[in-house]
């Protein structure tokens, strides 16, 4: 019994150990805007307070499954609910009014995004750089998301939330925009006193995995980090491995942007801008003073032919072509089988 005891003891001390070590208040490390982050009891607190309004980021199917209680849903993942794929410019601040404030959210609101998983972790940075562009200034994001919740032994919800309809008026902040002309300029060298981070794989930024015309990296780019490997770090009980795992860990953020100066201007760019709204989240963290997300990133830039690329590797449709055929041969000797 004593042993039981014990080892239930020793395991809760560990995963609170661990969440100390995340949030950044051991080792002499501390985040330089804590607030940005909140914890699964910071958010207990206040899971019944008017003035916070809690945001699923996950799939709706998923939010129904079951949520935080009080949690509403856009109906969708974060980063479709917010952004449109076909268009790389917010156009129109009517748009984030209406859907904002129909959801029962105010400029006076505190907004927290929450995710699964490192798969829909992206999702809540999104939410939070949208939110943050669009001048709200109390937005947050759910360190270690429901797995952070359900640890802390809290339940969840499946009974939907509609939150009564306020009103929302945008005040966007340029500078957390990062623009497709500003990027030229790094590239042109005509911006040294801007960094550039390029937040994609490194088999991205070489050009061996192209998802555009064009494969490589902006020239001048000040370092190349993937966004999984600057997350905290947890080790693999089969494999024994070190793996990333969804929590926002201050030491793991200095190791990738400490030798960067804070006081410049700093950009980060991935695929389709989605990757790098985590890091613009760490930038914000770390104590950045003028950080932002370029969203057009790699998707259009890597397409224009006429902008510099460095490292350029050029799409292979020839292999692709190739590819399909086998494809479709082998799906019509499958419905010829049938």
């Amino acid at each position: 019994m004593k042993q039981r005891i014990s080892l239930r003891y020793l395991t809760t001390v560990s995963f609170s150990l661990c969440l100390v070590l995340w949030s950044g208040t051991t080792l002499g490390a501390k985040w330089a805007n804590p607030e940005l982050l909140v914890d699964a009891n910071t958010l207990k607190k206040n899971i019944n307070n008017a003035e916070w309004v809690t945001v699923d980021c996950r799939d709706l199917k998923d939010y129904i499954k079951g949520h935080i209680p009080g949690a509403i849903s856009f109906g969708k993942r974060c980063k479709k609910a917010l952004r449109d794929a076909t268009s790389r410019v917010f156009r129109n601040p009517d748009r984030y009014e209406k859907l904002l404030g129909k959801v029962g959210i105010s400029n006076d609101k505190h907004v927290v995004f929450y995710y699964d998983g490192i798969k829909t972790l992206t999702d809540a940075t999104v939410g939070f750089w949208v939110m943050e562009y669009l001048g709200h200034d109390k937005v947050h994001v759910l360190n270690g998301g429901l797995d952070a919740w359900r640890k802390a032994g809290n339940r969840l919800d499946n009974k939907p939330v509609k939150k009564a309809a306020t009103t929302f008026k945008v005040h966007m902040v340029a500078q957390r925009y990062g623009n497709t002309d500003e990027i030229l300029g790094i590239a042109q060298g005509s911006r040294n006193n801007t960094q550039l981070i390029d937040s994609r794989s490194a088999k991205e930024h070489k050009g061996a995995d192209i998802r555009a015309i064009r494969g490589g990296f902006v020239p001048n780019t000040t370092i190349n980090i993937s966004h999984i490997k600057t997350l905290a770090k947890q080790k693999n009980p089969k494999t024994g491995k070190l793996e990333a795992v969804a929590y926002f860990d201050v030491a793991e953020v200095e190791k990738a942007f400490g030798g960067l100066d804070k006081n410049k201007r700093t950009l980060a760019y991935c695929q389709t801008g989605t990757r790098s709204t985590m890091t613009y989240l760490q930038l914000r963290l770390a104590g950045f003073k003028n950080p932002a997300n370029w969203d057009e990133s790699w998707r259009v830039y890597g397409s224009q032919l006429e902008y510099p690329v460095a490292g350029e590797q050029w799409f292979n449709f020839a292999s692709v072509n190739k590819k399909l055929k086998k494809l479709e041969k082998k799906v019509a000797s499958l419905e010829k089988a049938k």
